[in-house]
Formats: C-alpha cells, structure tokens, sequence
C-alpha cells in the first residue's frame, strides 16, 4: 500500500488481533460448555435408543429394530453437540480475523510476518488454528478444541503483550529465501505437533478412566462417574491418530532442520556450528525421532507413547520462548531489546 503508514497498519493490525483473541477466548468457554455436557447429552441418546428397541408394533410385541448406522458409520442416535458447533463457527470466525492481522503486519512491514518472536507466535498460532479446522473436515476433533482455543489464547495473548515490536528492517542474514521456507515449515510442523500433543494429552486421561472401569468390572469397585471421556474415542484410537499428526509434522521438522543448515551456510559459511538454537532444533527432533522409532519397532504404547509426545511439544515451545529469550547466539532475532 504505497503512501500508507506501517504504523497505522501494525496498530490495525493489533487491533485485528485482540478481536481475534477475544473470540478465541469465546470459543475456548463454548468448548469448555460442550466439554461439561457432552456425558448428559450421550446418556440422553443411548436412552432415547433403548426407548426405541422397546415400543412395540401394533401391539403384537415385536421389537421395533434400533436404529442403524449410516453409510459414514455414524449412529443415527449420536447426540448433537451444540455448544461443539459454536465453538468451531466462533473458532472460524476468529480466524479470519486473525489472517487479516497477519497479513496486515506483512503488508507493513513489506516482507512475510515470522521474522521475530511476535510475528513467530502471530503466524505459528494461525496455523495451528488453521490446521485444527482443516482436520475437522475429515476427523471429529472437536473435544480437542478447548485445549486448541487455549493454546491459542494463551501464546497469541502472551506474545502480543511481552513480544510484540515495531516494524524493522530485515537483519543482511534474514533478507533470504529461506526466510519464507524454512520458518513457515517450522511453524507448520510445530501446528502439527500442537495436535498430537492434545490428542496425546486426552490419551492419557483416557486411559486412566478406562483402568478404573476395568478395575470395577473385575472388583466391588464403584464405577468412575460419567465425564465427557465417554464420548470420546478409546485411548488407542487416541494414540494413533497422535501418532500421524507426529509423524507428518516429524517430517516438516526433519525439513526444517534441513534447510536451517542450507541457510545457515549461506548466511555465515558453515551448515552446523552448535548455536543454542541450532542445538534445541536437532534436540527436537532426537526427540520426535525416538518417540517414532520406540512406538513402531520397540512397542512403546500408551503412557510412554504419549509422554514422549508430550515432552516433545513441551521442548519446542521451550525453544520459541527459553531459547530465544534467555539464550544468546547467532539467531538473535527476536526483536526484542536486552
């Protein structure tokens, strides 16, 4: 936009963003609403279906048949979870309010919007979002969209207030190719990895209240209250589709590493130096690596499954937040001042 002042824009921008988080915020508690009825709701079918096999056809006691399933697999009984569908129509709508505040600080800033902290978390969090809706054409992950919605409040919010700069130059490293790929793939891994760690995390409670209902069948043990892990899939359903998404964004990451060295000889002559940054990216992938290879050759399932998926997210977003902060290198590009 030639005339057009990059201040005015990023504070549009900003302005774009904080509608977005506030709706995120809406539908993490329309979520949260869906979370806490989702056990009344799936009683409440399984009844209406047992009223169904009991009503009798002119009186002659013949069961009417229940109700069958539809050519997707899905009973004609499953429950309709309303407060679900609002929190993925405010999700979406958030969305698109976040894309513009994205691709307004680029167009601020004349160049694409991941070049520091700020513009990381502002890019990496539309893609999680994005590739969270994405999935729900084709998986119902819709009780996942509490934990997503709060992961995108709580990094969206936390880098606009302690991250967010004014536009700069571009630093001579960054003014690179590899500025558009190798960041945009590392946010797309990392969007992926965010998905196997919520799964990951609804995989372990699952199990845990499966043990109990396994230890009640088989005891005078009281049966666990009903919660929303009803509704949900079992824990190896769980586990494996925690498994894909890892294994996907594993390879993003792997492409990430890749081209960080491709871009680090280009920028200061050498593909490996053991910067700080460097170091955590390769630590990363170790990580994701033996979580693959114990869970496909050595039979890690279940808790250590998901722990290792688990603590691998937990160290990428210690490398965007510890690393970058705290930690001085030759990817000092954070944007913020010491």
């Amino acid at each position: 936009m030639p005339g057009t002042d990059p201040l005015l824009l990023d504070e549009i921008s900003l302005l774009l963003v904080w509608t977005a988080v506030a709706i995120y915020v809406l539908a993490f508690i329309a979520y949260a609403i869906d979370l806490a009825r989702r056990s009344d709701l799936a009683i409440k079918a399984k009844d209406e279906v047992v009223a169904r096999e009991l009503v009798t056809a002119g009186g002659g006691g013949v069961l009417v048949a229940p109700p069958t399933s539809s050519a997707s697999g899905t009973s004609a009984a499953k429950p309709r979870y309303l407060w679900a569908r609002m929190g993925t129509a405010l999700v979406a709508l958030g969305f698109l309010f976040h894309l513009a505040g994205d691709v307004l600080r680029g167009v601020a800033a004349g160049r694409v919007p991941w070049s520091n902290m700020y513009e990381f978390a502002l890019t990496g969090t539309l893609l999680v979002v994005a590739v969270y809706l994405v999935v729900l054409t084709r998986f119902d992950l819709r009780f996942l969209g509490a934990l997503i919605t709060g992961l995108a409040v709580v990094l969206l919010g936390g880098a606009t207030l302690a991250f967010h700069v004014e536009v700069v130059p571009l630093a001579d490293p960054l003014k690179s190719v590899w500025l558009v790929i190798h960041v945009f793939v590392a946010s797309l891994a990392t969007a992926l990895f965010a998905l196997a760690f919520g799964l990951s995390v609804m995989q372990l409670l699952q199990t845990r209240r499966e043990r109990k209902l396994a230890i009640a069948a088989s005891s005078d043990a009281a049966t666990p209250r009903r919660s929303f892990l009803q509704t949900l899939p079992n824990a190896d359903a769980l586990e494996s589709l925690a498994y894909r998404f890892a294994i996907v964004g594993f390879i993003f990451w792997t492409f990430t590493l890749i081209a960080g060295s491709i871009w680090a000889n280009d920028a200061w002559g050498r593909f490996w130096g053991f910067d700080t940054k460097e170091v955590w990216t390769f630590v990363i992938w170790v990580l994701y690596a033996g979580y693959i290879h114990a869970r496909a050759t050595r039979g890690w399932r279940g808790t250590r499954s998901a722990w290792l998926s688990i603590i691998g997210f937990a160290a990428v977003l210690f490398n965007f937040t510890i690393v970058n902060v705290f930690f001085k290198g030759l990817h000092a590009y954070s944007g913020l001042t010491t």
